[in-house]
């Protein structure tokens, strides 16, 4: 079959890769896109996944997401008429939803952010068939006009899909298959001192930008700077340019502001706790066995799912995370049995990606 890949996010390439080089080993035609976006550009070079980049992220600003959206989809519309794929797979990818309807070309929409509403809308009633986490429930999407009988749900998250395959479970730092030691010193960090590592928020996304938000994340960040930055490694990953020069510029030889995108599953192999505003860092985290925190401003099913299963705990101010990150920091055994907790889950979890593959050959078979 010629397959179509739309590929927008850090996530997505960690995700798809497994899928691509699977599907291109049995013979399919695969075409993979991206547009014009910081952290999927320099981690797809990273990972040496070629694709084809096609117009650009809008930012945060409604004119400027719409335009280059329309935009996109005019570009695409002329590669993919000329690539004439037989399937369409995607994050739910806006553009390749409305491309693929227009062009009557087969949609796998994969999703497990039902919070994201603007996307939700422009895709999940385009799609043929999604796939999605058991974790999140029918009618979550249900609302979005999606039908339950052409839900492929998965007893497992979309970490899985590369954690699984690249990486071993055991996350003991003597043991680790990604354990790098002059991995810290290349990024010119201390390997010495302990390390707290910091995910910000996705502060362009309409369903943070748009929102009324339960807490706000750079109080969190200021506390741990504040209270952990003079003996520990903080680390603080950003997404956007914008926010790595407002935060070096906040904590300048305060924290560590990581200028360059890095494989996000070897840095957290190499810190001791993490604090995620929300995204996929959460659950990567959280499935390696890491003393994972969550500051995420608003509610996230798959936040909720990883804390009823005891591998993430919410905090919802400054002083519960002062004392959570404490906890973890001294707390060998507390350590160790999340280690634990997360071997178990992740042994117990399906592949997405295996459900994948194992759908389209049953589609390639009718």
């Amino acid at each position: 079959m010629k397959i179509w890949f739309d590929i927008l996010t850090p996530k997505q390439i960690m995700f798809f890769s497994p899928a691509i080089t699977i599907l291109q080993k049995e013979g399919h035609d695969v075409l993979g896109t991206s547009r014009n976006y910081r952290e999927a550009n320099e981690l797809s070079e990273l990972k040496k996944l070629h694709l084809l980049k096609v117009g650009s992220h809008g930012g945060s600003n409604l004119y400027d997401k719409l335009f280059q959206s329309s935009k996109r989809i005019v570009e695409l519309t002329k590669i993919i008429s000329k690539f004439s794929p037989e399937l369409v797979v995607s994050f739910s990818s806006p553009e390749a939803s409305r491309v693929a309807f227009g062009l009557g070309i087969k949609h796998i929409g994969f999703n497990d952010s039902p919070h994201a509403e603007a996307v939700a809308k422009l895709t999940i009633p385009l799609v043929s068939t999604l796939f999605s986490p058991s974790a999140i429930p029918l009618a979550a999407w249900r609302k979005y006009g999606m039908s339950s009988k052409n839900i492929v749900r998965y007893n497992g998250l979309d970490p899985i899909a590369w954690l699984s395959q690249e990486y071993e479970i055991n996350t003991d730092k003597s043991h680790s298959s990604s354990f790098d030691k002059n991995f810290f010193s290349s990024l010119g960090i201390d390997d010495k001192r302990k390390s707290i590592l910091v995910r910000l928020e996705e502060s362009k996304a309409a369903y943070i930008s748009d929102k009324n938000l339960r807490i706000q994340p750079l109080s969190f960040v200021d506390q741990v700077v504040n209270s952990f930055g003079l003996k520990n490694n903080v680390i603080i990953l950003c997404r956007y340019p914008d926010q790595i020069r407002a935060m070096s510029k906040r904590f300048a030889n305060k924290a560590i502001v990581l200028k360059q995108v890095v494989d996000g599953v070897k840095l957290l192999k190499h810190v001791d706790v993490f604090v995620g505003a929300g995204g996929t860092m959460t659950a990567e985290s959280a499935l390696l066995g890491k003393p994972t925190i969550s500051i995420a401003p608003i509610q996230f099913y798959i936040d909720d799912y990883l804390k009823k299963i005891g591998l993430v705990q919410q905090v919802f101010t400054p002083n519960q995370l002062d004392k959570l990150i404490n906890s973890f920091l001294f707390d060998h055994k507390k350590c160790k049995d999340v280690k634990n907790n997360a071997k178990k889950v992740m042994k117990e979890m399906e592949n997405p990606i295996e459900k994948l593959t194992t759908y389209i050959s049953s589609m390639n078979k009718k």
